[in-house]
């Protein structure tokens, strides 16, 4: 078959799949959909039409979702990050109206190939729920899923509203960093490095930003509700946990203070509000956190500073829900283990995917093999980058070998394709062409004297005219080298029936013949050649591309997880100036403690870069050397083949 033909109905299904998906992404994101909900019975799970949504998304996700009491005006921030007046549930009344985690899909207003995922959580408390470890899940698959995480409130940071961020207190005992080691050992910096920013909105916020008479800023004003009591007691312990939690957990800290928005009673509509309805102090603050979010909110990651993709964030979603429902504690380094391995085989499919596609587009078999290979080479690129793109912690190239070896086997088979489409035009030009001297051996026209010379001129003749129309094709000098070897019998009978050649001139046109046959063939094998050396070439630019491909990425993780490192250790130092202030030299002590670790895992992580990516180049050459042998001999062996039976 055909290789058009053979993909025909491949690239119609993929392109009616993609206009589906299209569609469907555009229709449902023009609303929130709902991500995490309950099924029958009473479990969580992923929803199927936000699944699909971020299925979809093949770009960086920046994820913000807003967690907090119900009824604080939560829903309200996350529609006006999209930019929208309406979208989220608000709700007028005293019932919670959004239930499980929303989620709402735009692009990104400041971060170009970004998609802004919007998570709006259940309202937190909600007495009518009866089950307090149904909001810790919700409080904890916000903060695993999302890479800035806004907690929302009302009134004033004090003790009461520390009090009820007690699910800050709780990720240590719900999520685990680690599959094994010790669990009791501190894990913050561990913690640091995986959660997502912090900011606190205080809603409805009355006071002056004053201190000691003195104006603070909202930042400072949170640091200053953080700061730890001096003592032992069972008291100032409970006093200090979540203030202790939220300084170790979150490196990066923002606050931002709101004032009320409008009178009660238009409180109950703001969805119908316009802005020039609304109070203009509470519009220039929330103008100021939209612009805060949208500078400084953060691509996803995940452990190892891999940037993640939509997809790539529905399928943690599913792992860290599969394991909540499964009675375990969600554990990262086991997600992103699972994640990996999604990930992973769906780079492997998307990227073959978008080989075959691109191929199957530009191909016009048959073709130059220069020119073949030059397509070959820019559809493997996209598809490289979009497996580096999609895939991770594929530390031993495991899947960037499949892929090669797919790669290799479509590109193979067009190859394939390319020598069957050219041996079928050589050979259909050579029978129209030799079809006068076919017809004059038939009839017996050169079994005479003279004979001999009048068949040989006009072999010559048309051996030129047949180069003329066939010089473009790659199997040219091939199909006329085996067309000289099958007349070399008839050739000798003709020679020898011609009565006009003494003994020594047949000898002599025998020799030629022979002279004749032996060139045509060094024709066709220096075209063979050809095809080998640019078989060779196209190799060497596979593996040449994988491996810049890989470095750079590796690279770019790398720089990743230095600027993470960074901002670990910069909050850790600032964590540790501030306990030497207040005056808890034992505190700052082990703070220097974590520190001082911290700066031996840079140093490791720093020293091992070099053979990580020699140990991928080796892996990558380990893979070139697996596929390259067996392309030719497959190649020429087909061609060879198709010829025999062409010619028989």
């Amino acid at each position: 078959m055909h290789y058009h033909e053979k993909y025909r109905y491949f690239f119609i299904f993929v392109f009616f799949l993609f206009l589906f998906v299209f569609l469907r992404v555009m229709a449902c994101m023009s609303a929130p959909v709902c991500l995490i909900e309950n099924d029958e019975n009473g479990k969580l799970c992923v929803g199927k039409q936000a699944k699909d949504i971020l299925d979809a998304i093949k770009e960086p996700v920046v994820v913000v979702s807003v967690v907090g009491l119900y009824r604080t005006g939560k829903s309200y921030l996350m529609n006006r990050l999209a930019g929208q007046q309406s979208g989220f549930a608000l709700g007028s009344t005293i019932e919670s109206k959004t239930k499980g985690i929303w989620m709402w899909c735009v692009p990104h207003p400041n971060k170009k190939g970004h998609t802004l995922v919007l998570l709006d959580t259940e309202g937190l408390g909600d007495v009518d729920k009866g089950d307090e470890k149904h909001d810790t899940w919700i409080f904890c698959l916000a903060v695993l899923l999302s890479s800035t995480l806004v907690y929302n409130s009302l009134g004033v940071i004090d003790n009461m509203a520390l009090e009820k961020l007690h699910y800050v207190t709780e990720l240590t005992e719900n999520i685990r960093v680690k599959a094994e080691g010790n669990q009791d050992e501190d894990q913050s910096a561990d913690f640091m490095h995986i959660f997502p920013s912090f900011v606190w909105a205080v809603r409805d916020f009355t006071l002056e930003l004053k201190k000691d008479d003195e104006l603070i800023t909202s930042d400072e004003y949170l640091e200053s509700a953080l700061k730890l009591k001096s003592g032992n007691s069972a008291q100032i312990e409970r006093y200090n946990l979540p203030r202790r939690c939220l300084r170790h957990f979150f490196a990066v800290r923002k606050c931002f203070v709101f004032p009320r928005p409008a009178s009660t009673k238009d409180m109950r509509k703001m969805e119908e509000l316009k802005e020039e309805e609304l109070e203009s102090e509470f519009l220039e603050q929330a103008k100021t956190f939209c612009r805060y979010i949208y500078d400084n909110a953060e691509p996803k990651v995940v452990s190892g500073g891999r940037t993640i993709t939509g997809a790539a964030l529905g399928n943690l979603a599913e792992v860290y829900v599969e394991a909540i429902r499964s009675g375990k504690v969600p554990c990262l380094e086991n997600a992103v283990v699972s994640l990996a391995k999604i990930q992973n085989v769906r780079a492997v499919d998307q990227a073959l995917e978008s080989y075959m596609t691109d191929m199957l587009c530009t191909a016009q078999l048959p073709m130059d093999p220069a020119d073949l290979a030059n397509l070959h080479t820019v559809a493997e690129k996209k598809a490289i980058e979009g497996f580096i793109t999609m895939s991770f912690n594929d530390n031993d190239q495991i899947y960037q070998q499949e892929l090669m070896r797919k790669i290799h086997n479509e590109y193979q088979d067009l190859c394939q394709q390319n020598h069957e489409a050219s041996l079928m035009q050589c050979e259909a030009v050579r029978l129209e062409v030799f079809d006068k001297l076919e017809k004059g051996i038939s009839d017996g026209l050169y079994l005479k004297s003279g004979g001999y010379r009048q068949y040989r001129d006009m072999l010559a003749q048309l051996a030129e005219e047949y180069r003329a129309r066939t010089r473009s094709q790659i199997m040219c000098e091939e199909v006329l080298s085996t067309y000289f070897k099958a007349k070399e019998e008839v050739g000798n009978m003709i020679l020898q029936t011609d009565q006009s050649l003494c003994a020594a001139e047949q000898e002599k046109e025998v020799q030629r013949l022979k002279n004749e046959i032996l060139e045509q063939r060094q024709r066709g094998l220096e075209e063979q050649n050809r095809l080998q050396e640019q078989a060779f070439r196209d190799m060497q630019r596979t593996h040449d591309e994988h491996v810049n491909q890989i470095v750079c990425q590796m690279e770019r993780e790398q720089e990743r997880i230095r600027k993470d490192n960074e901002r670990v250790l910069e909050a850790k130092l600032r964590e540790k100036e501030t306990l030497l202030q207040q005056g808890f030299q034992k505190e700052a002590a082990r703070m220097q403690s974590e520190i001082d670790s911290l700066k031996t895992d840079m140093n490791k992580q720093e020293e091992s870069q070099p053979s990580t990516i020699s140990k991928v180049l080796d892996g990558i050459g380990t893979a070139a050397t697996l596929v390259l042998p067996g392309f030719l001999p497959k190649v020429a062996g087909y061609g060879l083949s198709m010829l025999s039976k062409l010619l028989r």
